[in-house]
């Protein structure tokens, strides 16, 4: 039995959310996985947070239609689609959707869509090759205590240095003083 007008009409505004919460939308070929092999590609993605839809071409058409921003994925609504829709980690979901692929090695890449440009299984996977978001923060973290680590070894070395001047000077008068004394 089919859907009605009603079901339909409530998965498109599901994803008209999903959508306008995305950053990137990826949209793969799914024919012949598994439900099981699905939901290992569900369970993959969720701590990147991405939503993966497997939905009807024209419900999806109908969801971008009017939205500029996922225009582009117009082109790569053919065949049987499953949408990725990553919401927070991109370079993250890309790679948990990279092992997949290599584990079920059923599934392609037919394209993304990203601020309003179609990216290409090239682009995607350039994408994916950027550090996530968490090595971005350790290697800026890294650097800020680096400079902050100079900084303080810069700082202690100013009284230290003028402490080793004071004791020069001092050591210089004292044997000044010497000098003197055993010529007079």
């Amino acid at each position: 039995m089919g859907k009605s007008l009603a079901d339909k009409q409530e998965m498109v505004a599901v994803l008209k959310e999903d959508l306008s919460a995305a950053q990137l939308a990826l949209v793969i070929d799914y024919k012949g996985l598994t439900v099981a092999e699905i939901t290992d590609l569900r369970r993959r993605l969720r701590p990147t947070g991405t939503v993966c839809q497997v939905t009807k071409n024209t419900l999806m058409g109908i969801a971008i239609d009017g939205q500029d921003n996922w225009q582009p994925m117009t082109e790569l609504l053919k065949g049987s689609s499953a949408f990725l829709l990553v919401k927070e980690d991109i370079s993250g979901a890309i790679k948990a959707y990279q092992d997949f692929q290599k584990a079920s090695k059923k599934t392609e890449l037919r394209g993304g869509v990203m601020e309003g440009r179609l990216l290409k299984e090239a682009d995607v996977k350039a994408i994916g090759d950027l550090p996530s978001k968490e090595q971005l923060i350790a290697q800026i973290a890294g650097a800020i205590n680096g400079v902050a680590t100079k900084l303080a070894v810069s700082i202690n070395e100013v009284p230290a240095s003028l402490g080793r001047c004071v004791q020069a000077i001092s050591d210089k008068d004292q044997a000044d003083n010497a000098e003197t004394e055993t010529a007079a």
